[in-house]
């Protein structure tokens, strides 16, 4: 539920609307003004504006900035990411918010660790892919292309399985990416093709802020960081980067979290057991060209495992199934 103002009702957050409407200039500069006075400009200042107004989907789905739901996801209509609908991402992005379920390979859809089951039976050449898309380089670099691909795999999967509202997603995106292009064309300015490589540029960058948001812990409380930063990134990803208390207040707007964070440093510390870094700086540093996780999942239990512990610790003999292995 969205943050209320003192007198219990919500007033519109007008540093997210004015980042919102700044946002647009900057893609509508870059996409033709600029662009035609300096291509490369014209390109760094695309990718940036897609990368801010995909934080600022973030911020749509959590309630920001009006309280009515329908004018808030209608300012975010436009297909600007190109590669995710914002449906699709909403949805995802929820499920995600369940702490109890954080890295687990299959309940959460946000996770970067695989079934250690399917990491065994993976090729060669694809388990090189992942192991390199665990640098930070490799996930700025081949994230999005992962990323992209396991959604549309699983997607087409569920769209022919007849999912009403996955496919509604999907057409609604169509008519929001078509605007983009629309736009492109009609003004006669970026062309299309690298409009494309904005847009798989910008979702590079995201992947610095979602590279290490989560670790393996036994305790789902240990799991979300902390990076105490406040220069350029963290504007971009709109103190996302104050992760921990995002995740404890996922409806409070971006421009409060680090005041949050600031007056309870201690008990969010204690609370994520540490996990915490000083500045993106740091982060690069440390793992540019470094793997910080394995791609299996240092601590995953199958489902039935842990069950199946505990009979054995009572003395109880784990039941067979009819080809003789415990069911």
């Amino acid at each position: 539920m969205p943050e209320l103002a003192r007198n219990g009702r919500r007033q519109v957050e007008l540093p997210t609307l004015a980042m919102m409407l700044g946002t647009y200039l900057c893609w509508f500069l870059g996409t033709t003004v600029i662009w035609q006075m300096s291509p490369v400009l014209g390109l760094i200042l695309t990718t940036l504006a897609i990368a801010q107004f995909s934080s600022l989907q973030h911020e749509v789905l959590h309630g920001h900035p009006f309280a009515n739901t329908a004018l808030n996801e209608a300012l975010v209509f436009p297909g600007l990411t190109l590669f995710i609908p914002y449906d699709r991402f909403r949805d995802l992005h929820l499920l995600h918010h369940h702490d109890p379920d954080l890295t687990d390979p299959y309940d959460d859809p946000e996770s970067n660790f695989l079934d250690p089951a399917v990491w065994a039976r993976m090729s060669r050449p694809l388990r090189w892919l992942y192991r390199v898309n665990n640098t930070l380089l490799g996930r700025i670099v081949l994230g999005p292309a992962l990323s992209i691909r396991a959604l549309a795999r699983d997607d087409l999967a569920a769209a022919r399985r007849g999912d009403r509202a996955l496919q509604r997603a999907w057409v609604l995106h169509a008519g929001g990416v078509a605007l983009v292009l629309g736009w492109l064309v009609l003004t006669t300015g970026m062309p299309v093709w690298v409009y494309l490589i904005a847009a798989y540029a910008a979702f590079g960058l995201l992947k610095i802020r979602t590279f290490l948001e989560h670790r393996a812990h036994e305790a789902f409380r240990g799991r979300t960081v902390i990076i105490e930063d406040r220069g350029p990134l963290s504007i971009l990803f709109l103190n996302n980067n104050f992760h921990a208390v995002h995740h404890m207040h996922p409806a409070m707007p971006w421009y409060e979290l680090p005041a949050k964070y600031a007056a309870g440093r201690a008990h969010y510390l204690r609370r994520n057991d540490g996990y915490v870094f000083r500045n993106y700086a740091e982060i690069f540093r440390q793992y540019f060209l470094t793997a910080k996780d394995p791609v299996p999942h240092p601590l995953w239990t199958p489902p039935g495992a842990v069950d199946q512990t505990i009979r054995r610790n009572a003395g109880i003999e784990p039941e067979l199934s009819k080809n003789g292995t415990p069911g």
